[in-house]
């Protein structure tokens, strides 16, 4: 089985990013329309704040961009320092999208797609058609490190990634901890020699919500107005906790707890995504032939029959890789994101069941691990890695780890391949070269406007109690939407959407969580 680290929490890609949306509280209800200039500026960091953006085709803005020139989104980049420490220093450029307000001008609504490492630029195309489009200017950033930003972080080649995922990761044997682990440490070593530790030290989410301020601020907006998703809300946290009279509205979908500690963090989302398995496996049941048998009851236990054989050899595909062991679990995760996918991921459990074939579940991996149909990857792996590196300090300790693998193990069944020993290898944060710059606390937030937190009950990656937490301690109101996906704000759902447009338009906060 995976790493459970190699979990991420991120919004999935595929979800629609499409609706009409919201109702909660917060700020002023609209500011004049006027030509973007700095506001609220840190002492210091002028040049940051008062820069000119200029506005162009998205053309030639990572892979998306064609789509996004289409859709008339229009891109730029913007100037940020390296090192805040130090704002005369070294000087990177953030890519930044924008769908223009279609009617009557609020402001700008910045929104976080999640990871972290997923790019945030189509991100920008969430509202469009809503009358979150028509009120505001909706913008997608790349943060530092991530897609179109400059420099991107990359530590592997193509050739070196597709290497990577057919090499079993799992094995608890002394010697597979050891080889595991050295291939670890290898890769951390390749990610300071191809990027530099100053890049690596920068990357992580205290640097990231400065940035936000700084791009408030260059959108002429003397608040922000934001939606994060998943990793994202963690960006909205800790930015109300630095920036807290600069909040005008914030939605944050799919919480993180920033008290959780990550190990904790990785066990809860072991459960959900059993939960969603299981789920899964009543849906699939309704099915003549599912792969999985018609007993629910019994699913974990067809599904190791249908994978774990990948352990000694992989399943063809008309791909030349074949499906690893690595991929299908990893291709599963993918599937239970969202209710979207079962479809796709029976078909793929039923073709390794009936054909002994790998082609959808492959393509589901593939989908995670940011691999286009050309083969080169995107770099959400890279900056994954090496934000949450910097963002938590890491587990160092071997009997930590085993523990955290057995817990794993006991907390999702489904993903358990019997090889738990109590022992296990130390993820790649073990071997980082930099320091943490993060850790979890209880955020220290006072006068903030009310925040929208919304939380789905059946989430598989970010748990619902996790939002309620959250909502508590940022002194926010709660709307829970009853459901097994990951996220849904601007995913369809009249309930949520009307609840959140509300909130972001009007400065409406519902009396009582709606239970969406």
């Amino acid at each position: 089985m995976p790493h459970p680290a190699r979990a991420r929490i991120r919004r999935l890609s595929l979800l629609a990013l499409v609706a009409a949306a919201a109702a909660t509280a917060c700020g002023d209800t609209a500011q004049e329309e006027r030509e973007p200039s700095a506001v609220g500026v840190v002492p210091g960091l002028e040049r940051f704040y008062e820069q000119d953006v200029d506005w162009e085709s998205c053309g030639s803005y990572g892979a998306d961009g064609p789509m996004m020139v289409r859709q008339g989104v229009e891109c730029a980049r913007v100037e940020v320092p390296l090192d805040y420490e130090d704002p005369n220093g070294e000087v990177i450029t953030l890519a930044v999208s924008r769908l223009p307000a279609g009617g009557d001008r609020i402001g700008s609504l910045l929104v976080n797609p999640g990871g972290p490492g997923a790019s945030g630029l189509s991100t920008a195309l969430a509202a469009d058609g809503t009358v979150l489009a028509d009120r505001f200017d909706v913008v997608g950033f790349d943060p530092r490190g991530v897609g179109s930003s400059e420099p991107a972080v990359r530590c592997l080649t193509d050739a070196e990634f597709d290497a990577d995922r057919a090499v079993d990761d799992g094995d608890t044997s002394p010697e597979g901890i050891a080889a595991t682990e050295k291939r670890n440490r290898e890769y951390a070593e390749l990610c300071a020699e191809r990027n530099g530790t100053d890049l690596l030290a920068h990357l992580g989410t205290r640097e990231v919500v400065q940035d936000m301020d700084v791009l408030r601020g260059v959108l002429g907006d003397d608040a922000l107005t934001y939606l994060g998703y998943s990793y994202g809300t963690r960006l909205g946290t800790l930015y109300a906790e630095a920036f807290p009279g600069r909040v005008r509205a914030m939605v944050l979908d799919g919480a993180i707890d920033p008290e959780q500690d990550p190990v904790e963090e990785i066990v809860l989302q072991a459960e959900g995504f059993q939960k969603a398995f299981d789920e899964f496996a009543v849906y699939c049941a309704q099915y003549a032939g599912c792969p999985l048998g018609s007993d629910p009851a019994r699913a974990a236990e067809r599904f190791r029959t249908l994978v774990d054989p990948l352990l000694d050899a992989p399943a063809p595909t008309t791909d030349p890789r074949g499906l690893s062991h690595r991929d299908a679990i990893t291709g599963v995760q993918q599937g239970l994101y969202s209710p979207t996918l079962w479809g796709s991921l029976r078909g793929g459990l039923e073709s390794l069941a009936t054909t002994g074939t790998g082609d959808t579940l492959l393509r589901l991996a593939d989908l995670y691990e940011g691999r286009g149909e050309d083969g080169t990857y995107s770099n959400i792996t890279d900056a994954f890695n090496a934000v949450r590196c910097v963002d938590d300090p890491p587990v160092t300790d071997r009997a930590l780890a085993g523990e955290l693998d057995m817990r794993f193990r006991t907390a999702a069944p489904f993903l358990d391949d019997g090889r738990g020993t109590g022992s296990a290898a130390l993820d790649v944060c073990a071997f980082w070269p930099v320091p943490a710059t993060g850790e979890p606390h209880t955020p220290d937030v006072r006068d903030l406007p009310p925040v929208l937190v919304v939380s789905t009950t059946g989430d598989p990656a970010t748990p619902y109690d996790a939002g309620v937490e959250l909502a508590a301690r940022l002194g926010g109101v709660l709307v829970s939407f009853e459901g097994t996906q990951h996220t849904v704000v601007l995913d369809g759902n009249a309930c949520v959407d009307t609840a959140v447009t509300s909130y972001l338009v009007d400065s409406t906060v519902p009396e009582n969580d709606p239970h969406c």
